[in-house]
């Protein structure tokens, strides 16, 4: 009995130490989804996703680019939402905007680019409008010249920006499904500056670095995954106060300060993932 013990006990070894840890996992080495319903776990920045659906590389209002990285994956609730934009988008002859990357097929820790995208929940949509832009694109799409909105001193907005780019926004801040958008603190404060009417979608929008070129689209968790770690509730209000004004006085806004990333423990249940 001891013996049969011992020998189980040995294969449970061997077995736990071939098993990769969930942190040390290349989860880009996943290029097809779990075949399973769509289940988002943990944070935007430390999960994963099964179930996630590839976005259609091109539809009404929307062309998917920089192919060859693989990360047109989400949660079924955000490629509706993306899909969503672009018709409104077609619908008020905005133009067709790009959208970047969304996520890998099974979410997870991105070998460069991000932080976060890691669990089905984010999008980025770049502010290139033009067209005549899209021709004579490479098969991957990787080639497409994404402008700054930013002027030369990054304390404007150049001539590229226009009431396009503002309903955009508008557009996408008004998807129910859509927790916030992050832009450039100059492009919030132009907002701030500029909009009439109905101004309750300038909650939504949320300064950060960079962002001068695209915007971040992120939705909230969905009710249908109890894994999936909300964001702090956003603050009341439009933030075009004091909270905005921070951006200028202590932090330039298109520099972030290099800081060593804090090491992350991946949630258990996307284990599963890696052998699905």
């Amino acid at each position: 009995m001891l013996k049969k013990y011992t020998i189980q006990l040995f294969a449970t070894i061997i077995l736990v130490m071939m098993t990769p840890s969930v942190n040390a996992v290349n989860w880009s080495k996943f290029t097809t989804p779990t075949n399973t319903k769509p289940y988002t776990i943990g944070k935007t920045n430390n999960g994963c996703i099964s179930g996630a659906k590839a976005l259609p590389l091109e539809g009404d209002g929307y062309l998917v680019v920089h192919l060859e990285r693989g990360r047109h994956y989400g949660h079924p609730l955000l490629i509706q939402t993306l899909q969503q934009l672009g018709i409104q988008a077609q619908q008020q002859q905005i133009g067709i905007f790009q959208i970047g990357d969304l996520g890998q097929a099974r979410g997870g820790s991105l070998p460069f680019g991000h932080r976060s995208h890691q669990s089905g929940l984010d999008a980025d949509v770049w502010f290139n409008l033009k067209p005549e832009s899209y021709t004579n694109l490479n098969k991957q799409r990787s080639n497409l010249q994404q402008p700054s909105m930013l002027t030369r001193n990054k304390k404007g907005l150049n001539s590229l920006w226009t009431d396009q780019h503002r309903q955009l926004l508008k557009l996408a801040a008004n998807i129910p499904e859509v927790d916030r958008i992050f832009v450039n603190p100059r492009i919030k404060q132009d907002l701030c500056k500029t909009v009439t009417g109905n101004r309750q979608w300038l909650q939504k929008i949320r300064p950060w670095y960079h962002h001068d070129d695209h915007f971040h689209i992120r939705l909230h968790c969905p009710q249908s995954s109890p894994d999936c770690i909300k964001q702090a509730p956003l603050p009341a209000g439009e933030s075009c106060n004091a909270s905005l004004a921070w951006w200028f006085v202590k932090h330039p806004p298109t520099v972030a300060k290099k800081t060593k990333p804090k090491k992350r423990y991946m949630p258990s249940a996307c284990k599963p993932l890696l052998t699905n």
